[in-house]
């Protein structure tokens, strides 16, 4: 009967999306600029979607898609990136990437930024990460390590 019962409240848990995020990391700003982008690899073990994102270091962090249309690159403002189940999703630049806008100083190479992702599994159940985020110089490109 113990068994059952465990069992019955183990089947009652939502199931978090479980998300790994690797390679995570910040561009780096000049004096007075007040936006940058942060750039990671996430790999969910079931379809979710990265629905929102926050940092201390900015006033507001969005996910973003650059994309061509018409021949001119745009960039745009997306409400949920998906992660579908057992698949890389690169957030790199040119591509998806989180928009950090609003910074509160200047972000130099080596400081970690920390950041708090929010995802939405398929039955719309919400989790975060949290994790640092260190910054790459202003010229960083993807491959750097």
């Amino acid at each position: 009967m113990k068994r059952m019962i465990y069992l019955m409240l183990l089947a009652a848990l939502p199931a978090f999306a479980q998300v790994t995020v690797s390679e995570a990391w910040v561009r780096g700003t000049v004096a007075q600029q007040k936006a940058t982008g942060a750039f990671m690899t996430l790999t969910a073990s079931q379809d979710a979607r990265l629905v929102g994102a926050s940092s201390p270091a900015a006033g507001v962090v969005e996910v973003h898609e650059m994309k061509m249309v018409d021949d001119v690159m745009r960039m745009r403002q997306i409400d949920g990136l998906p992660l579908p189940a057992g698949q890389a999703v690169q957030l790199a630049p040119g591509g998806y990437h989180l928009m950090l806008m609003q910074l509160k100083q200047p972000l130099a190479d080596g400081q970690k930024i920390p950041l708090t992702l929010e995802f939405e599994d398929a039955k719309h159940q919400r989790s975060t990460i949290e994790l640092e985020a260190p910054v790459r110089p202003l010229n960083a490109a993807a491959a750097h390590h």
